[in-house]
């Protein structure tokens, strides 16, 4: 039986959630191994920073920079330098929208989360030597983009344990960004704590409900309440700032090198294939090419009938292109439609279909496939064609 997650604001929990192990699973898991905690204590800075200068946010860190205001924490067993609190950049929110960066500065990619996040590692492979430009929201980070704060912002949309992020899909339609780009990425979740915290200690675990839903098996079998905020990399600060003895976190090792935890157990999420694809979204498309293989993504939606889908969908069948993807989600605007039949007592729900399909829409037959299909689609939209990637994750 699936495990109930609190969400919290990083607060501790009013009352305790506790989930039945579940049934045996026969897929191929992933050994996970424990640590024993590592008593000694390590240097460690805990940094973040305001820059001042609207024009050049997240620039030279040693000029225009001011320090943010920090929680007093008696004894913390790490140093915390207000004079170069610049390595660990306080997200962007949307207070920091302000005058676009001047030309011919360092690629500026976005992601969702803090210093540490899957997403940044993600950002990173997505384009090497980029400058990664945390955000608090997946808004924030694709207002970025249009605002001209950042160049590109590169967000998760879907996890083959965890499913689709639904967040990111309601999200693209809203914005009018381009689909340039796809970044898999092999996600190896840990479990953190503090120092001298061994995993007995433990009653609660903290991370993203993603990521709690990725080692769902795992944090069950060792009895943890989970509970949901929002990005693993902060869940790891939070248990480190607040110096949390009986909480530990889910997130990446180099989370835990950076805030100074301790590494409990390895590898926790139940399938060791576990892969998150992430979109590289940019102001302008790309021009597609057919030298190598190309994905195109797109989202329509059809009238009320018997058929209708199938109808849609036949328009790629019938010209031998491979559908890698679809994902259907309401109407937001239009929930409800009433039926012609039954005197209009039938209501059903209004649905947009996203679809990702192996074709780059330089190809004639998605074009005639897309010409096909919008005869009939009440609404037709290319979200992006781009390149596939490839390469070993």
């Amino acid at each position: 039986m699936a495990a109930s997650v609190a969400r919290t604001p990083l607060t501790p929990p009013s009352r305790q959630i506790t989930a039945k192990p579940p049934p045996l699973d026969h897929r191929a898991k992933c050994i996970v191994t424990f640590r024993e905690p590592c008593i000694k204590r390590r240097n460690l800075t805990v940094m973040a920073s305001v820059n001042l200068n609207n024009d050049e946010i997240g620039g030279d860190a040693k000029k225009n920079t001011q320090a943010l205001e920090l929680q007093s924490i008696d004894n913390f067993p790490y140093e915390i330098s207000r004079d170069s609190l610049n390595s660990l950049p306080r997200p962007l929110s949307s207070a920091h929208y302000s005058k676009p960066v001047p030309a011919g500065s360092q690629l500026r990619v976005a992601y969702q989360g803090v210093r540490g996040a899957f997403s940044e590692s993600a950002a990173e492979k997505a384009y090497p030597n980029c400058e990664a430009v945390p955000c608090e929201q997946f808004d924030t980070a694709f207002e970025a983009v249009e605002r001209w704060l950042v160049d590109r912002a590169v967000l998760p949309i879907e996890n083959s344990l965890g499913g689709s992020i639904h967040r990111n899909y309601d999200l693209l339609l809203r914005h009018r960004l381009h689909i340039v780009g796809e970044v898999k990425l092999a996600v190896h979740h840990c479990l953190l704590a503090n120092p001298g915290v061994k995993v007995e200690d433990l009653k609660r675990v903290l991370s993203h409900p993603q990521a709690l839903a990725q080692c769902e098996n795992t944090l069950t079998k060792l009895g943890l309440v989970r509970e949901a905020v929002d990005d693993t990399a902060g869940a790891a600060k939070h248990v480190a700032l607040h110096q949390l003895k009986d909480v530990g976190a889910v997130a990446s090792s180099s989370a835990a090198a950076i805030y100074g935890l301790n590494i409990l157990a390895e590898d926790i999420q139940d399938d060791c294939d576990n892969v998150t694809r992430f979109l590289m979204l940019a102001r302008e498309p790309i021009i597609p090419g057919t030298g190598r293989p190309f994905k195109t993504s797109i989202v329509f939606s059809l009238e009320e009938g018997p058929g209708v889908l199938f109808k849609a969908l036949a328009v790629f069948a019938l010209r031998q292109i491979n559908l890698t993807k679809i994902e259907s989600r309401p109407l937001r605007n239009q929930p409800l439609r009433s039926s012609d039949d039954n005197n209009g007592l039938a209501k059903y729900f209004d649905y947009l279909f996203y679809v990702d399909f192996e074709a780059s829409m330089a190809d004639q037959k998605a074009q005639n496939a897309l010409g096909h299909l919008e005869e009939f689609a009440t609404f037709l939209r290319v979200l992006g064609s781009y390149p596939v990637d490839t390469s070993m994750m």
